[in-house]
């Protein structure tokens, strides 16, 4: 198995640029769908196409391939801090995109997906708004997330 290890780390670190590259773009998609209310629909679903369709499997597989490197490496968590904090920050980053990011991007498509009602007047309600803040922020908690544990992937800082 040990013969399998640099190409299971190669792997991990491909998979990390490919999974989380382009989550830095989803800002410039919602600032131009928000810019043009009559596509905000549609950059809704391209961001929500290339997060389940790339960057969620990926994103599972960078545990999986992370934790097959441990266990071929026989590295231990609890004796590398750095290892230890980017596991649980993996995993409150799969929470945050999963569990709480997938599902509110589905609540802004449904929200977006009717025509206003007649005689709306005066914007996007302030229920969509509010949906807007929340996925604004649980993006910036990601972008962190990723950076951080990308930091102490490189770094590997003693603690």
């Amino acid at each position: 198995m040990e013969t399998l290890l640099p190409w299971i780390i190669l792997l991990h670190a491909v998979g990390a640029v490919i999974a989380f590259g382009p989550t830095f773009v989803f800002p410039f998609i919602g600032a131009m769908g928000g810019a043009e209310p009559a596509h905000g629909n549609f950059a809704l679903r391209v961001s929500n196409t290339i997060s389940t369709k790339l960057v969620t499997p990926l994103a599972i597989f960078q545990g999986v391939s992370g934790f097959a490197i441990i266990g071929i490496a026989q590295r231990n968590p609890f004796a590398e801090p750095w290892l230890l904090i980017s596991i649980v920050l993996y995993g409150i980053a799969i929470y945050v995109a999963l569990g709480r990011q997938a599902p509110l991007l589905k609540q802004m498509i449904e929200m977006t997906s009717a025509p206003p009602p007649a005689g709306a007047t005066g914007g996007p309600p302030p229920a969509f708004l509010a949906a807007v803040k929340q996925s604004r922020m649980n993006g910036g908690i990601l972008s962190f997330l990723v950076l951080a544990i990308l930091f102490l992937m490189v770094m590997k800082p003693t603690i």
